[in-house]
C-alpha cells in the first residue's frame, strides 16, 4: 500500500519532524516547486505545522492572515481544490491570497483536505511555479500523501502529554496563528496598508532578519517593533 510505504519512508527519516520530512518527501514524489502542511480548525486556518520553502510559507501564512484560499476551502467543503493556473482562476475567488501567493512566484495550488470522518485536522497544499494540473497518476500520489500527513497529525495527537487537549506541536500552531494574526492587524493600522500588504511586510523583515515569522510577530504585539508608512521596518 503506498500511504505505508510513504509512512515508512517518513519514519526513517533523520532530518526534521515528520511533518517537515513528509513535506520534503511530497516535494520530491510529485513534480510540485514546494508543499505546505496546515492545522485547521472549525474557524479556519489553524496555523502552519511545515512548509518546505518560503513560497510554501507565503501561501500558508496568506491564507492564515486573510482567511481565504484554496487550504481554507478545501478544508470547509471536505474535497480537493485544484487550481492549475490561480492567475486566471484564483483571482475573482480569493482575492487577497491571489495577490499576494502571485507576487511569491506561486502560479498553480492544490489543497487536500486532512480529515477524520466529520473531524477536520488540517490540509496539505502543493504549489507550482508553473502553470499546469496534476495528472491522474500524479493526482493519485498526492491523495496518498494526504493520507499519510493524517496519519501523522493524528499520531502527534496521540503522543500528548495527558493532561493536555494538544500535542504541543499542534498547539504552538493554533497559538502563533493568534499571535500573527494580531501582528499583522497591528501592521495595517502602523503602516496604513491592507491586510496582505502588512503580511508580506512581516515576512519580509523576518526573512531580512534571518529570524523566524512568529518571533517578528511577538515584536510586533509587544511594541519592540514598529512598521511606519512607505518605510519596511522602525526599530
Amino acid at each position: 500500500m503506498r500511504v505505508r510505504q510513504i509512512l515508512a519512508d517518513v519514519m526513517a527519516g533523520d532530518r526534521g519532524a515528520l511533518p517537515e520530512r513528509l513535506c520534503r518527501s511530497c516535494a520530491v514524489a510529485i513534480p510540485v516547486s514546494g508543499v505546505g502542511l496546515a492545522l485547521m480548525t472549525p474557524a479556519g486556518h489553524g496555523g502552519t505545522i511545515a512548509a518546505t520553502d518560503g513560497a510554501a510559507a507565503v501561501m500558508e501564512d496568506l491564507q492564515q492572515a486573510l482567511g481565504e484560499g484554496p487550504c481554507v476551502d478545501a478544508s470547509r467543503d471536505r474535497r480537493p481544490v485544484l487550481q492549475s493556473d490561480l492567475a486566471v482562476t484564483g483571482v475573482s475567488r480569493w482575492p487577497g491570497f491571489a495577490a499576494g501567493a502571485l507576487e511569491a512566484g506561486i502560479a498553480a495550488v492544490f489543497a487536500f483536505p486532512l480529515q477524520v470522518g466529520a473531524i477536520r485536522l488540517g490540509v496539505l497544499d502543493l504549489y507550482r511555479d508553473t502553470t499546469g494540473s496534476l495528472d491522474r497518476l500524479q493526482l493519485r500520489e498526492a491523495l496518498a500523501f494526504a493520507e499519510a500527513a493524517t496519519t501523522i497529525l493524528l499520531h502527534l495527537q496521540d503522543k500528548a502529554p495527558r493532561g493536555l487537549p494538544l500535542h504541543p506541536r499542534l498547539a504552538e500552531t493554533v497559538e502563533s496563528r493568534r499571535e500573527i494574526h494580531e501582528a499583522t492587524g497591528m501592521i495595517t493600522v502602523q503602516a496604513a496598508v491592507g491586510l496582505t500588504e502588512a503580511l508580506l511586510l512581516l515576512q519580509a523583515h523576518a526573512y531580512s532578519s534571518e529570524r523566524p515569522l512568529i518571533d517578528v510577530a511577538r515584536d510586533v504585539v509587544a511594541r519592540r517593533l514598529r512598521f511606519q508608512p512607505e518605510d519596511d521596518h522602525h526599530e
